[in-house]
């Protein structure tokens, strides 16, 4: 790969990824990363660079906008991006202004700034999937109203209850009823709004997580939760299964959902309905991929590939 000021296609990275450090400069990428950074090499050799976003500063000047490294050398901006992002840090007055300065400089993002909000807010994504005809869990959550007070206005029973800015599968749990939801309501943490879902008894502790990339899915396994536990996500304990190609419906379901959210790069997760059919549960904007979901870092890299070439 090139240096940043040469390269045309940058692999972006920001802090608090993989490991807690794959963001930093210097610091271990991580599997995730790693891949990425040999399928960028690979497909795109001296036109990408790997950059951090802690040797950025953005700016105005003169009433344009303008990007320097940190030690003050004017950075051209790419053609093409894709950011890696960290759910839990991710913030509108750092990684997503950074975003947006990109693109109003010309970069052609992977997942655009306005798309990766939607992702990583719950009900954001809902809300769109919802408004286009994209099956999801029947929901309520709330704004400034008191927990009790939704409780009051009905909930589906049981429900499941996730924050709206949860992430790796924490915060989640299952309430049998909404008297039980009432009796923890009081030490739930309100930092965050909380949504109350339909619980989708057949997924119990399973759902598929499909990846797609550029309007294709990539990958997908089914993810099986240990010891009867509702969460399937990997980073409590689940376990996966490759199936890709096994759920076309599936597949094209979160192909469309991706699509309707504005993502170029997402993991979709359905949930499994008693009649055969299926859900979307929720969209991702940085999913992560385990080695055996083979392909999944080489398609990033090839989609960056031709929106580099059709940028000329």
């Amino acid at each position: 790969m090139s240096s940043v000021i040469e390269a045309r296609a940058w692999l972006l990275l920001c802090p608090g990824l993989g490991r807690g450090t794959e963001g930093a400069a210097g610091g271990d990428p991580g599997p995730v990363t790693s891949s990425l950074m040999a399928s960028f090499d690979a497909e795109l050799g001296h036109r990408a660079a790997v950059v951090h976003s802690s040797r950025l500063v953005l700016g105005v000047h003169g009433g344009r906008l303008t990007l320097t490294d940190t030690g003050g050398q004017p950075v051209p901006t790419p053609a093409v991006a894709y950011a890696r992002l960290s759910t839990p840090r991710l913030s509108a007055d750092r990684e997503v202004t950074l975003l947006r300065h990109l693109a109003l400089m010309g970069t052609q993002l992977i997942n655009p700034a306005e798309a990766v909000l939607a992702a990583v807010n719950k009900f954001w994504h809902l809300q769109q999937l919802a408004a286009a005809g994209i099956p999801v869990p029947d929901t309520r959550t709330h704004t400034d109203a008191p927990l009790e007070h939704v409780l009051d206005a009905g909930v589906p029973q049981p429900c499941v209850v996730k924050a709206v800015r949860g992430h790796r599968g924490r915060r989640v749990f299952l309430a049998a009823d909404d008297k039980g939801l009432r009796a923890v309501a009081g030490s739930l943490d309100d930092r965050h709004p909380y949504l109350l879902q339909r619980y989708v008894a057949h997924s119990h502790g399973r759902d598929l997580r499909v990846i797609v990339v550029d309007g294709r899915a990539a990958a997908a396994a089914v993810r099986t939760a240990g010891d009867g536990r509702l969460v399937s996500n990997l980073a409590q304990g689940g376990t996966h299964t490759v199936c890709t190609g096994r759920y076309p419906d599936a597949e094209a379901l979160a192909v469309e959902a991706a699509d309707v959210i504005g993502l170029g790069v997402a993991g979709v997760d359905l949930l499994f309905e008693a009649d055969g059919s299926f859900t979307v549960c929720e969209v991702n904007c940085n999913p992560t991929w385990r080695p055996d979901m083979l392909g999944v870092a080489e398609a990033i890299a090839v989609a960056c590939r031709r929106r580099l070439e059709a940028a000329g």
